[in-house]
């Protein structure tokens, strides 16, 4: 099983807000995506459950006003985003000429 660590982080905060349909949202998420790690990767998986995770505090940062909403989210896209450099097709230089 994929460990990403933002994941009890994300639902620590959620569980804080009292927003339980979101916890359900995001361990089906996961539990999903679990079964996808053999045939997707590890690395795969994680860009994937950061993403999911990145969208949910998006959603929440305009619903809810409390810094560690937009603390957490700028965490979680940091991450997002350096791991999903690993997937990007290297650019092909264009011949000069």
């Amino acid at each position: 099983m994929v460990e990403v660590p933002e994941v009890e982080e994300v639902k620590s905060l959620l569980r804080e807000l009292g927003e339980e349909d979101l916890i359900r949202a995001v361990d089906s998420f996961v539990a999903l995506n679990t079964g996808l790690e053999s045939k997707r990767g590890k690395e795969f998986i994680e860009v994937s459950v950061l993403g999911f995770l990145e969208g949910i505090l998006t959603a929440l940062k305009s619903k809810v006003d409390d810094p560690r909403v937009g603390e957490l989210y700028e965490k979680v896209r940091k991450r997002r985003a350096e791991l999903d450099e690993m997937f990007r097709k290297p650019r092909i230089p264009y011949l000069e000429g």
